[in-house]
């Protein structure tokens, strides 16, 4: 029987040589994730009556959301997490300043091309950008898992979204994944798996294809998958190596390849979706849905007071990058603050090693600590009533940044710092002519 990435992952998880769409399955996970919330996930865990975690060995936890802590409750609770690290003996765990979860495990090489890693954290399905199965699930789960070290999971549907050609200058990754979710609604992929493919998805930078299935959370997706080809193995043999063994690059890519999934040529699909990289162009996603979309020249003038440039979708060297060669040499619209998180602190000291931290802050950006920032609305960034933002991120419903009586408007990072620029949502072309 013919199988897709989806059916092929979940088998191998749960022991199986095949499964059927929709069968439910008993899966060990490879890695399990939680991060700030794993507070409470603790306090949950522990009605369980245990002393021990079953699976140390596959947790890894990572304080991001709410970091420095911007109260004494955060405060208290990466306190009890530090205590719960180091009962438990788990290795890999990383404080306040190492990053947004997804970026520091994919940087770190603990997830890797054909696993399967279950989250307490909706933008799991980011792993698929190495083609590792990736899912979001409850605090409850999680906390079975660390009880158990199994769950129960329904093999998705999957769906095909093909990219044919180059993306055009100008248009990102970002735009695509806005296009898509535009086109086919927020809950246009709903529990389902999607499977990215084509010529225009194998050019991609590997942080570009990044983007892609962290952003089909917004779509309602219980995964997303993109091919691991040679740029993927070579990037993670080197971490392995240069992080966590002293085998010889050569052999971890072998072993890498090996391991990967690949769907069968004839899998069965719901639907499959072509769009031609030629006929993009840059978008953005309006108040308050992703799928609320707008061309930028449909909404280019509207007065913007906050834009950010950073989270697990958009806060890597590549975005930074972006936004420097726009902003170099100008300076941020009197009357708009310009907010800048890395993902990470690798994606940080890389920034300052080529001069984009000091060209953002003389252009009158303000750095943030590695991590979610105002994303979520906790801090570092929360609006004020009646303001505008427009973000990198992922999200813009009603209150997502902390503040119900705020809009926010998504975009690609070029635009968001022409946006800074102008003082009004605009394009780089406008800026720097290109």
């Amino acid at each position: 029987m013919a199988q897709t990435f989806a059916q092929k992952a979940l088998a191998r998880a749960a022991g199986l040589d095949s499964v059927a769409v929709g069968q439910v399955v008993d899966a060990r996970p490879d890695v399990v994730l939680s991060h700030d919330n794993t507070a409470d996930i603790r306090r949950t865990w522990l009605e369980f009556g245990q002393e021990r975690v079953t699976i140390p060995e596959k947790l890894a936890i990572t304080l991001d959301h709410a970091v420095p802590a911007p109260t004494t409750k955060h405060a208290q609770n990466h306190a009890e997490i530090r205590a719960f690290v180091a009962e438990q003996g788990i290795r890999n765990a990383f404080e306040v300043g190492r990053g947004i979860c997804h970026q520091v495990l994919s940087e770190e090489a603990i997830v890797l091309p054909g696993q399967l890693i279950l989250g307490a954290d909706s933008h799991t399905p980011h792993f698929g950008w190495m083609g590792a199965f990736g899912a979001g699930i409850g605090r409850t789960e999680v906390a079975t898992l660390w009880a158990t070290g199994e769950l129960w999971l329904r093999v998705p549907e999957s769906m095909r979204i093909v990219l044919d050609g180059p993306l055009p200058p100008g248009v990102t990754a970002k735009d695509f994944a806005l296009r898509i979710i535009g086109d086919l609604g927020a809950d246009g992929g709903l529990y389902a798996s999607v499977e990215f493919s084509g010529s225009g998805i194998e050019a991609m930078s590997l942080e570009s294809r990044m983007v892609l299935p962290n952003m089909m959370a917004e779509f309602g997706v219980k995964t997303a998958y993109i091919a691991p080809d040679e740029k993927v193995f070579a990037y993670l043999a080197e971490r392995l190596e240069r992080r966590r063994t002293a085998d010889t690059l050569a052999t971890r890519n072998s072993q890498l390849a090996t391991n990967a999934l690949y769907p069968d040529a004839d899998a069965a699909y719901i639907s499959e979706h072509r769009y031609a990289a030629a006929e993009l162009e840059p978008y953005v996603a309006c108040p308050h849905s992703v799928d609320n979309l707008a061309t930028l020249s449909q909404v280019a003038g509207t007065r913007v007071q906050q834009a950010f440039i950073g989270t697990c979708t958009n806060g890597r060297l590549e975005d930074i990058a972006a936004a420097v060669e726009v902003i170099r040499g100008k300076q941020v619209a009197a009357g708009t603050r310009l907010l800048v998180i890395p993902a990470s602190r690798e994606v940080l000291q890389d920034a300052l090693r080529l001069g984009y931290i000091e060209a953002l802050v003389e252009a009158g950006a303000a750095i943030g600590t590695p991590g979610c920032g105002p994303c979520m609305g906790n801090h570092m960034g929360v609006p004020a009533p009646g303001e505008v933002t427009i973000s990198s991120a992922n999200r813009n419903f009603q209150g997502r940044m902390g503040t119900k009586n705020a809009e926010i408007y998504l975009a690609s990072p070029a635009v968001v710092a022409a946006s800074a620029v102008r003082g009004v949502i605009a394009g780089p072309q406008e800026i720097i002519g290109a």
